[in-house]
């Protein structure tokens, strides 16, 4: 029994000591510069890098699409924008077919509709091979980002050494549940802790899927690795935003983060749907983790902290969580030492958190600690053990659509609302026989616009 007591004490010591070494290293390096480097200096663009928006879309509800689409149409960006909205085989289509129409007035959007559904990635990659632009922004479809998004991301994508950059993420529906308000703050200290720290080395180690810009002339050379990442023999569909980032690291590009650049973003209301979003997370922060330790030599030495930080740090508090519940189980005996510096370690983080965001509700992210312990980490270690599961546990997906079967690009402002709203009609429109008009059917059988 003692030694129960010993192992657990033993290891919240040394979860302790590591926390404190990294949480207070991430913190100082979080802090905002006093002065910004010459490259970070504003600057006017003799030629306005060309941007293509790409906004993969799967059963997204249409008033979220609408607003989505809304946002990107408002940017204050007088460079050349065009937008992809890709629907990746939605049940709903007929939903959202109208949220199309609404925008098809617009001569910058652009409508993928593929027959079935491939996943988020492989959406994005159909909409990127037909796109031109300088630079790419992914935009989740359930995120709406402000204004001047567009123009702060391209200007510090106008360094030639940046390959990719991510705005600061907050929760749209925040003040919906209390899961909705913990996961707020939760993006707040990822982003404004964890990625403003690893952006002061120019490794940012994923720029989240939600809104990150990427440099075209990088991504196309990656596309392929990109499409068909594996883990142990078998495709891996998701973490699409993590592991892109990483292949831009090994590139030997810079990933940044652009705290001003403002998205918000749909999170889980219910502890379901989040749990299962974790799990998918967790796997692929594995697996992608595991595809990065080769370049922590090449990096600055707190990335290598960082990295100790996120995935050693987790294991030696579940051993000390497990074995102070087995000590008390089998003795009656309340671990008091580890609950204790627990406890005295979430209170500290959450009373710096809010000294730091000026707002006094990240003291109630004390709550989180509760559902990290019983909920997050056997979560983890669940992730751990099924690396290879490559289920979206939301939705099954398929293969691209084969060399011959139609996948319908409609380009609203020429083929009008009708051709959305019935792609038999639109393949009467644009017959081969046309191709030399304003629109083409080309040789895979999409339609798209010159």
């Amino acid at each position: 029994m003692n030694l129960l007591a010993t192992t657990s004490t033993a290891a919240i010591s040394c979860y302790a000591l590591l926390s404190a070494a990294y949480k207070s290293m991430q913190m100082a390096y979080a802090l905002p510069m006093d002065h910004l480097p010459a490259s970070e200096d504003p600057v006017v663009f003799d030629v306005l890098p060309s941007v293509d928006v790409i906004v993969p879309c799967f059963n997204e509800d249409p008033s979220a699409l609408s607003a989505c689409l809304a946002s990107i149409a408002g940017q204050q960006y007088i460079g050349k924008l065009r937008v992809y909205v890709v629907d990746d085989g939605s049940a709903n289509r007929d939903a959202v077919l109208p949220v199309h129409d609404a925008f098809a007035g617009d001569l910058r959007f652009n409508f993928i509709l593929l027959p079935k559904n491939v996943g988020k990635r492989k959406a994005q990659i159909a909409a990127i091979r037909r796109s031109s632009g300088d630079l790419v922004l992914n935009v989740d479809s359930d995120t709406t980002i402000a204004s001047d998004v567009l123009t702060k991301l391209a200007r510090k994508m106008r360094d030639p050494a940046v390959g990719a950059a991510m705005g600061q993420l907050i929760a749209s529906n925040r003040s919906d549940t209390w899961l909705t308000r913990l996961i707020d703050m939760e993006y707040w200290l990822a982003c404004n802790e964890e990625r403003a720290a690893q952006a002061r080395f120019g490794a940012v180690m994923c720029c989240c899927g939600p809104c990150a810009m990427y440099r075209r002339s990088a991504l196309v050379l990656l596309l392929d690795q990109y499409e068909t990442q594996l883990f142990r023999g078998k495709p891996s569909d998701f973490g699409e935003d993590r592991h892109l980032t990483i292949l831009m690291l090994k590139a030997g590009l810079r990933t940044e983060y652009v705290p001003d650049a403002i998205a918000a973003t749909v999170v889980p209301d219910r502890l379901g749907p989040y749990l299962r979003q974790q799990l998918r997370w967790a796997r692929s922060t594995f697996r992608d983790t595991l595809l990065a330790l080769h370049l922590l030599p090449s990096l600055n030495r707190y990335l290598t902290l960082d990295v100790l930080g996120q995935n050693l740090g987790p294991l030696l508090l579940a051993l000390s969580a497990l074995t102070g519940l087995a000590h008390f189980a089998l003795t009656g005996a309340v671990p008091w030492a580890t609950g204790l510096l627990i406890a005295a370690m979430t209170v500290t983080r959450c009373s710096v958190a809010a000294y730091r965001a000026r707002q006094l509700r990240f003291l109630g992210f004390s709550a989180h600690t509760f559902i990290n312990i019983f909920l997050l980490l056997p979560l983890k270690a669940y992730a751990l053990c099924t690396l290879s599961n490559s289920d979206w546990l939301s939705r099954k997906v398929g293969d691209l659509p084969k060399e011959g079967e139609k996948q319908i690009v409609i380009a609203h402002a020429i083929a009008g609302p009708n051709a959305a709203a019935n792609p038999e009609s639109a393949e009467s429109i644009y017959g081969a026989d046309l191709s030399g008009g304003s629109s083409r059917l080309t040789t895979d059988g999409v339609f798209s616009s010159d």
